[in-house]
């Protein structure tokens, strides 16, 4: 008798304890309205799995439950069709246990198609937020995450720049002369520091979809940021990952489903090579490697081809559009991520935001193969959907062009003009993303001051029939290399970190040379800024003559002309070489100085001189 009744008080003390546990629902809440009115909720809690789920809301129904492997995931797929803004009851049911939980459904504050994109009118500012300003040092640590480090000594640790910095510097934006703000990841990278040798500041190791790092803010002081970021001009990009995530995810903790990742459990590392995707000849071998190794071994491979994985991304993507009214994606990875689950996310976006842009990197440097990744490309029977595309050609010969003379036939600006000269496999030229350098490269002055070449190189970027992209610093003379640690690209920002005795944000705090190139790079921002001539021009390129490089543009009876000199010695334009952009104009005036050029004669360049005229 005994024993039943201990049997008996085992058995109500295990039913007492089993509650239902819900952990958190992604997403947070969600938008009525959309074209597609399917949601899914992904309900983290111990034991959810077998949980049963009721709903009372009008206009909405469940479609379906999925249980996957693990016991702590369920996911819960609604259709909201019909469904007004409002906050709804989810019932959960588990072990004769119940559970209420609040679900709030929102008003858009927008049609999708008002949602304006980036364009080749814009100049896009790339900047790391913990190298670019420390604007609220109490976020410097947070209490209760894995990383406690903060250490400017250390090019790899966490230095303290976040959001609140980069609100306080908008008017430097604006300077500048630049239009749209690409910072690189903003979510939640909740992972271990290396000692000294290595941590998350990047942002490229996600472990909240859904949370801004708490070091660099939070989702609200996000969306302010970008709001006033709105009403300066400014448009924002967000960066995203859709290829991997952190190993500290919960996913990678507690896995979803056994083919919620490729290779678990870091069975195979990415070959970094991404022609075998579009290779007719490639190996089973070889593309698996590209497509299914993890990029890292801390950043586990996300299988695409699982419907429920691209379900909650691209629906991530929605959300962020939605609540935090972004004007741009750029798609870390791009090529690395299932292609045809990645075109469905692009087709998806497209639908639900047509004036939307997003952008691809996609890190091979022949142009072919990055025509083949645009949307409408005849490259490829699957269409990408993929509006941007990266030029890395342009980023690879311009870098090669900076350190050769210019000759009759292959070297120097040579490697430009046998670049664009393969812009008739574009769908569309101008919605490719130019840069001389970015967060993953060498600065493009390398460990030099030598602003020149960099005039030359920005002179190219600005007026050229692309979307150009600046990294943050080049206006100033910011350079390094990663011969050592990517940190050696990525320096602190003159001024923005407690303690700087040099501020490049003004003008009495920068040297008289980086003040002579901010101010001609900035010159050169602002003339372009509403200039049809570059955003809607029709280009021509001349062959390098002589050692010169002519690219010109032209729109509605203005003609825009970019000359480099690609020797290191005094040269001349031949006027006449050019007659059929110069016609009868007899004077042009020189874009940077404003001073009057004589058309009627040869115009006299000075070694590597970089001469923009308008007429």
């Amino acid at each position: 008798m005994k024993r039943i009744l201990l049997l008996a008080l085992v058995l109500i003390s295990m039913t007492m304890g089993a509650q239902v546990k819900i952990d958190r629902i992604e997403p947070t809440d969600w938008y009525v309205g959309m074209k597609d009115p399917s949601l899914q909720l992904m309900v983290y809690g111990k034991d959810i799995r077998s949980a049963d789920v009721k709903i009372d809301y009008p206009g909405v129904k469940i479609d379906s439950l999925v249980r996957l492997d693990s016991p702590n995931y369920l996911l819960v797929y609604l259709n909201l069709d019909g469904a007004q803004p409002g906050t709804m009851k989810l019932q959960f049911t588990n072990n004769g246990k119940k559970k209420t939980v609040s679900y709030v459904l929102k008003q858009r504050a927008m049609a999708g198609a008002d949602h304006r994109g980036f364009s080749n009118a814009d100049v896009l500012y790339l900047l790391m937020p913990d190298r670019f300003a420390n604007g609220n040092p109490k976020n410097d640590v947070v209490k209760g995450m894995r990383d406690q480090n903060c250490d400017r000594k250390y090019p790899s640790l966490r230095h303290g720049g976040d959001l609140a910095g980069i609100q306080q510097h908008l008017d430097y934006f604006k300077q500048l002369g630049v239009t749209a703000l690409w910072f690189t990841p903003v979510l939640e990278n909740d992972w271990p520091a290396d000692k000294t040798q290595n941590s998350s500041y990047h942002g490229y190791a996600t472990t909240n979809y859904y949370k801004v790092d708490p070091r660099f803010g939070t989702n609200d002081e996000y969306k302010q940021l970008i709001a006033e970021c709105h009403k300066q001009g400014l448009k924002v990009v967000m960066d995203m990952i859709f290829n991997h995530c952190s190993d500290y995810h919960p996913w990678n903790i507690d896995m979803p489903s056994k083919d919620w990742f490729n290779n678990p459990h870091y069975g195979l590392q990415t070959s970094y090579k991404l022609t075998p995707v579009l290779d007719p000849y490639a190996s089973k071998v070889d593309l698996a490697e590209t497509v299914d190794g993890w990029f890292v071994p801390s950043m586990p491979d996300l299988n695409q081809r699982n419907p429920h994985v691209i379900k909650y991304l691209i629906q991530n993507s929605e959300w962020w559009i939605e609540t935090a009214d972004i004007d741009g994606i750029r798609m870390d990875t791009y090529p690395y991520a299932d292609r045809d689950a990645m075109a469905l996310w692009m087709k998806t976006l497209d639908k639900e935001y047509p004036n939307f842009n997003t952008v691809g990197e996609t890190w091979v440097t022949e142009p072919p193969y990055t025509a083949a990744w645009q949307k409408d490309s005849k490259l490829q029977k699957k269409n990408s959907y993929l509006k941007t595309v990266m030029d890395f050609s342009f980023y690879d010969k311009i870098n090669q062009a900076k350190r050769e003379e210019t000759d009759g036939w292959w070297n120097g600006l040579n490697r430009i003009y046998n670049s664009l000269c393969y812009d008739y496999l574009y769908a569309n030229p101008s919605s490719v993303l130019a840069f001389l350098d970015n967060h993953d490269t060498d600065r493009f002055l390398g460990n030099t001051k030598d602003s020149t070449m960099l005039k030359q190189g920005l002179a190219l970027l600005l007026t050229m029939n692309r979307t150009p992209q600046l990294y943050y610093g080049t206006e100033i003379l910011l350079n390094g290399t990663k011969e050592v640690t990517d940190g050696n690209v990525r320096k602190d920002f003159p001024g923005g970190f407690p303690g700087d005795t040099h501020n490049c944000f003004t003008k009495e705090g920068r040297t008289a040379a980086e003040n002579g190139m901010f101010d001609w790079t900035s010159k050169l921002l602002h003339w372009r800024q509403g200039n049809d001539v570059i955003a809607k021009g029709k280009q021509t390129q001349f062959i390098p003559y002589k050692g010169v490089y002519v690219i010109a543009r032209q729109y509605n009876g203005k003609s825009v002309m970019t000359i480099i000199n690609g020797t290191r010695s005094d040269n001349k334009l031949s006027v006449a070489r050019y007659k059929e952009i110069i016609g009868s104009h007899t004077t042009a005036k020189d874009v940077i100085t404003g001073a009057s050029v004589d058309l009627t004669k040869d115009i006299p360049l000075t070694q590597r001189q970089s001469l923009i005229i308008e007429f």
